[in-house]
């Protein structure tokens, strides 16, 4: 199922395309640069995305340690660490602020309209009301889109192929922090009802919420796991992935880094491209451009993975069809 593009991609152009590094001559005083991460610094698929950015700076002739100082901060999921990390970066007054999730990029709005913020990966930014538009934001933010609303329908499709017997999903969200309702809600629901699936808000606060709600799940035969994007539940990866194997639930996840985690199939945006990619809004801001004037850039390269591994214990066979379209298959 491919996915169906914006018309507001037309808008870019070629917005994206990557200078030769030849061409950005920097003047050697640091720029300072705040870093707001969802998850723990010691994930290596939290690293893997930062080596992405620095990969995408250098490009642009912006070298960490020579040009460029990036403070981090590490949310791990939590709300609190959230607002004040927000807080702390705001407080050092950085020439701009990277932000890697919807909830990361409102909570640094609230304390500044100032500071330039380059959001990577949101779903909805107009709905969450971060921005007025996606061809010209507007205020002090602009960034990159994680996914369309419409891949809700290939996580559902992806189930039901590897599992044709699934009658009923159950949506993995945070209580507070998920936002799969208001994001891929519409999308979601016309998918179900394509299907013939019933869709189930199984919400969380702490991780015995998600063993308590997916063992009561579970009780009852053909039903399957949808875990969209959410910081929160990124905090509580392992404990997800062990559940669904137990309870013998066909999950499907949205990126790769679940799957090598152990999960059965993911679906979504090359989030380390996404992360070279936003290196073009640093670049134009450090060099001057207000962010309010930079469109939008939805992702450049979506990938499907697959985990064999976790299909033979689940007692599912791989569709052939999914095992053809998968840009990766671990063994």
């Amino acid at each position: 199922m491919e996915m169906k593009r914006r018309e507001f991609i037309t808008l870019v152009g070629g917005a994206a395309a990557w200078p030769l590094a030849a061409r950005a001559q920097q003047s050697e005083r640091v720029r300072r640069i705040g870093v707001l991460m969802s998850g723990t610094e010691n994930d290596r698929e939290m690293q893997a995305r930062l080596g992405g950015l620095r990969q995408g700076l250098s490009r642009f002739g912006w070298q960490e340690g020579r040009n460029v100082r990036l403070e981090y901060r590490f949310a791990a999921g939590n709300a609190e660490l959230v607002q004040t990390y927000a807080k702390e970066l705001v407080a050092q007054n950085p020439e701009l602020i990277i932000a890697a999730a919807t909830q990361l990029a409102a909570a640094l709005k609230q304390e500044t309209r100032d500071i330039p913020i380059v959001f990577i990966g949101l779903v909805d930014p107009v709905g969450a009301r971060l921005i007025d538009g996606l061809a010209r934001p507007g205020g002090n933010l602009t960034g990159t889109l994680l996914n369309e609303e419409a891949i809700a329908g290939k996580w559902l499709a992806m189930l039901k192929e590897f599992a044709p017997a699934t009658e009923r999903v159950a949506i993995l969200q945070h209580s507070k922090l998920g936002f799969f309702d208001a994001s891929y809600g519409p999308a979601a629901q016309s998918a179900a009802r394509a299907l013939g699936v019933t869709l189930l808000s199984a919400r969380f606060a702490e991780a015995t919420d998600i063993e308590q709600s997916l063992a009561a799940f579970a009780q009852r035969p053909n039903g399957a796991l949808l875990v969209p994007p959410d910081i929160a539940a990124l905090a509580h990866r392992d404990l997800i992935i062990a559940l669904a194997v137990k309870h013998r639930l066909p999950a499907v996840y949205q990126a790769g880094f679940w799957v090598a985690a152990g999960g059965l199939m993911s679906y979504g945006a090359d989030r380390i491209a996404a992360y070279r990619q936003v290196a073009y809004y640093v670049d134009r801001i450090l060099r001057g451009a207000s962010p309010g004037e930079l469109p939008v850039q939805a992702p450049t390269k979506y990938e499907m993975t697959l985990n064999l591994k976790t299909a033979k214990a689940l007692g599912l066979a791989v569709p052939p069809g999914l095992l053809v379209a998968a840009d990766e298959v671990i063994e």
